[in-house]
């Protein structure tokens, strides 16, 4: 980035303050007639509503402790956290009084169980009271802090209610008591980054730099010497060779964040962590930090991403392996993982706009993390193979639920990633029908109103509304994969390449009202190489169009996957809408097909399989295993 770029600092707008259509807007629509029930419903069949309200007996262990030493019951209050965080996007888009009701009554428990010092967790709390603060590198509280933290701003922004809001706010400035350097401080952090990216949410709601701080403090210390956890173990009366995976690595402490170069350890933490260590490079203008990133987000992208932006490959970590380890049929990818990619993505954009970040975002929520949740809302992906023999489903829930609250409050709160501002200009990341009302730090009022079909259509349009003129920049993202992309102003055409910055064209000019931006991004059908290094898609190809990947399933292709082989030159494709998934468009294209119905009985023969001429389907890979259940194939054959 250039110093320029380095010196802006972008904000996302609020969520209440862009009103979803289109794509998008049936996504939500889908969460908010399911999903948010949904979610509360198997939260308190899960008994995790005894759990806080201390009008009940403690329920005590209900999920058995783990040979890690802890169990995912620790995590509950993060999945309470991440559910009433969906609730709240969801009431904004549509009004749900009995559904405001039930938060409203879980948010009374919080505030009964919070101690007088602040402290809150119902774990440790109601289950282990002597054991707070014992094993920060183990036991997930400054994580589920964090999950309540963003619940707490959402709620408030959502509904106006400042409840939960101050019990954070108190829990918040207990913990500025208890961590640092001082005396009888804790100089640790945790071992499950996430508070850190919420305590910046904290300070940007109320104005008080001293969440910030904290959140700065959490990760300046991380991964320092003496080491905490080594130390905290010792204290605690734990050996120190015994832990979790039995690597710092695993949680991103193995070294001072600013010196790591490699994206390492359990997948989700490392996403929270960046995403935390962007938010404060942004705040302070901390080249130290985003140069630290840049490198680390290098190494993710060209050497340890899925084609879909799912990342982390192994289960066993549920995280990082080898550079250009990919395996698409056991591909762990976690739904929480992509997510976390699109936090961090958004994160890096907010010291200017750079499309190297904003199309990952794009890649990863399209194809990494929608993936997690199915059309009519109800079921979820946890892992997202990029191949399946047909036994991989959704399921309706997990014994840890991460998932499902996460893509939700991602999808009810997408608007926020499309749009950020600084003092004059108003940066677009993402394309969606939507209308956005946007305030700069100059006092510039903008309503944007984006009309468009996107993804399933190239064609962008922007009017805006103000009250008096203004002048300002408007940045817009032409991806990468725009070949051909034009743009015009009140029919104007416009040079993009006079105008082009970071993948961003920038319009700075005086605004009225009624001014017209046309976009157009050209979706033509693109095959996708892997580098030769990932040998698992060795003599393979994959599709995509626009931002989304293609794959085909057996729903419409029949079984055999593995027999489609693609010719090296494209044929044209004929687009087809398929209304029983939202009106996607699907891409029929001509291909041969190996047979197997005549190889006869050998396993081995000298001949290979003869070749017939076929058409196959290929439908959005976010929206597989939507309809029969069946084999499901990203990386096709690709003819020599």
């Amino acid at each position: 980035m250039t110093k320029a770029s380095n010196d802006r600092q972008f904000r996302p707008v609020a969520v209440p303050d862009v009103e979803l259509g289109g794509f998008w807007g049936k996504w939500q629509d889908a969460v908010c007639n399911s999903t948010a029930e949904t979610l509360l419903d198997r939260c308190v069949e899960a008994g995790m509503l005894k759990a806080i309200d201390v009008g009940q007996p403690s329920p005590g262990v209900v999920i058995p402790i783990q040979p890690w030493g802890g169990t995912t019951q620790m995590f509950w209050d993060s999945d309470l956290g991440k559910s009433i965080e969906t609730i709240a996007y969801s009431l904004y888009r549509r009004p749900n009084p009995k559904l405001e009701a039930r938060a409203d009554e879980i948010i009374d428990m919080y505030e009964k169980l919070q101690d007088e010092d602040g402290y809150l967790n119902a774990w440790f709390q109601r289950v282990e009271p002597n054991r707070r603060w014992t094993n920060l590198r183990d036991h997930h509280e400054l994580y589920c802090a964090g999950h309540l933290m963003e619940a707490a701003v959402a709620y408030y922004q959502a509904t106006g209610k400042r409840k939960l809001l101050d019990i954070m706010c108190r829990y918040a400035d207990y913990m500025i008591k208890i961590f640092g350097h001082g005396e009888g401080q804790i100089s640790g952090y945790c071992g499950h980054e996430e508070v850190e990216l919420a305590l910046v949410k904290l300070a940007r709601v109320t104005g008080e730099k001293k969440y910030l701080e904290l959140s700065k403090y959490f990760i300046d210390e991380r991964g320092t010497e003496p080491h905490f956890f080594t130390a905290e173990a010792s204290r605690d009366g734990r050996d120190v060779s015994e832990y979790h995976q039995k690597t710092y690595e695993y949680a991103q402490a193995h070294q001072p964040v600013r010196a790591q170069t490699k994206v390492v350890g359990h997948a989700v933490r490392a996403m929270y962590l960046y995403s935390g260590m962007a938010d404060i490079a942004t705040e302070y203008k901390d080249d130290s930090l985003t140069a630290a990133l840049e490198t680390l987000w290098d190494d993710l992208t060209t050497k340890q991403m899925y084609i879909t932006g799912g990342i982390g490959p192994a289960a066993s970590n549920e995280g990082f392996t080898d550079y250009f380890d990919l395996p698409n049929d056991t591909a762990y990818a976690e739904t929480c993982a992509s997510v976390g990619l699109v936090f961090w993505a958004s994160r890096m954009l907010g010291r200017g706009p750079d499309r190297r970040y904003a199309d990952i975002m794009e890649q990863a929520l399209y194809n990494g993390a929608l993936p997690g949740l199915s059309t009519d809302g109800k079921t979820f992906f946890y892992d997202n193979p990029l191949e399946s023999a047909g036994k991989h489903h959704r399921w309706k829930w997990h014994h840890c639920p991460c998932c499902p609250p996460n893509i939700a409050r991602l999808v009810t709160s997408i608007g926020s990633y499309m749009y950020a501002v600084s003092d004059n200009e108003i940066a677009v990341h993402l394309y969606g029908e939507s209308t956005a009302r946007l305030k700069l730090a100059n006092g510039a009022e903008v309503e944007l109103e984006q009309t468009t079909n996107y993804p399933w259509d190239g064609a962008v349009a922007f009017t805006t509304r103000l009250e008096k003129p203004a002048r300002f920049a408007l940045s817009l993202r032409i991806p990468d994969w725009a070949d051909g992309a034009t743009l015009s102003v009140n029919g104007e055409m416009l040079d993009l390449n006079t105008s082009m910055r970071d993948g961003y064209v920038s319009i700075d000019r005086d605004w009225a009202a009624g001014d017209r931006v046309a976009l157009y991004l050209p979706l033509a059908l693109r095959p996708q190489y892997a580098n030769p290094k990932v040998r698992q898609d060795a003599g393979r190809v994959a599709l995509m169009r626009g931002p989304l990947v293609y794959c085909v399933e057996t729903t419409d292709n029949g079984e055999d996957l593995n027999a489609i082989v693609l010719p090296r030159e494209l044929p044209a494709a004929e687009t087809v809408v398929l209304k029983d998934l939202n009106d996607a468009v699907a891409l029929d294209l001509k291909v041969e097909r190996e047979e197997t119905s005549n190889w006869g009985t050998p396993l081995y023969r000298k001949a290979p399989a003869e070749r017939q001429v076929a058409t196959a389907r290929f439908v959005p890979y976010h929206l597989w295993d939507n309809r029969a259940p069946g084999e499901m194939l990203v990386w096709v054959q690709s003819d020599k």
